[in-house]
């Protein structure tokens, strides 16, 4: 793992200010703008192993400020084995999803897809100034597509499908691709019952050598 100097810290911490009071899209979108005033969400230090990376904040984290305060945290929390004062330790695991602000609902009620202009302007300087993640954990199909690039598989199920692939390649850092917690992939986790009885107990066991 690279270690963060003072200066290291300095200048992430400049940058999450900036996050922090982006508004690129109000005053600069891609499409439409974003129908509600922006708020930030991300947690990240220079010192976590663990990165999860997910989606974009739905309404409940849009409202709290801080990620997965609803119920598909509790079931992600379930999945990696961990506690809540675990969960929100920056010290431990870092939290930035692909869109920091919360999209808005589509038509039934759903979450709009993270904003595209959030991660072509943040996510590539935001990652140089983290220090090499050890695990990082691809929630979402979003969250898939630009950390593997090439090497994620035609969609969602053919990525989880491939973990071992992952977990396993050459490098330092193992990624764990996964489908979102929500309980819109009820359906989605029943038919791949290998999701719960071989994926999970290996992600746990890797979680809590980290947690040690």
């Amino acid at each position: 793992m690279k270690s963060a100097n003072i200066k290291d810290a300095a200048a992430l911490d400049t940058l999450l200010g900036e996050i922090r009071s982006c508004r690129i899209c109000i005053e600069t979108p891609r499409g439409k703008a974003l129908p509600h005033q922006p708020n930030p969400v991300l947690r990240v230090s220079a010192k976590a192993q663990i990165c999860i990376c997910g989606q974009a904040p739905g309404t409940r984290v849009h409202a709290s400020g801080t990620p997965f305060t609803d119920p598909s945290g509790d079931r992600l929390r379930n999945w990696l084995g961990v506690t809540n004062e675990q969960f929100y330790d920056t010290d431990r695991i870092a939290i930035a999803p692909m869109g920091f602000c919360f999209p808005g609902l589509d038509s039934k009620g759903g979450d709009l897809p993270p904003r595209r202009e959030c991660a072509d302007r943040w996510r590539e300087e935001l990652f140089d100034a983290l220090p090499q993640f050890s695990l990082v954990l691809l929630v979402g199909l979003y969250a898939q597509q630009w950390h593997l690039g090439k090497a994620a598989k035609r969609n969602l199920t053919e990525t989880v499908a491939a973990w071992r692939d992952y977990m396993n390649a050459e490098g330092p850092v193992q990624y764990v691709p996964l489908p979102h917690p929500s309980w819109r992939n009820n359906a989605w986790i029943k038919k791949n019952p290998w999701f719960e009885t071989e994926l999970l107990p290996c992600l746990r066991a890797e979680m809590v050598r980290f947690m040690e």
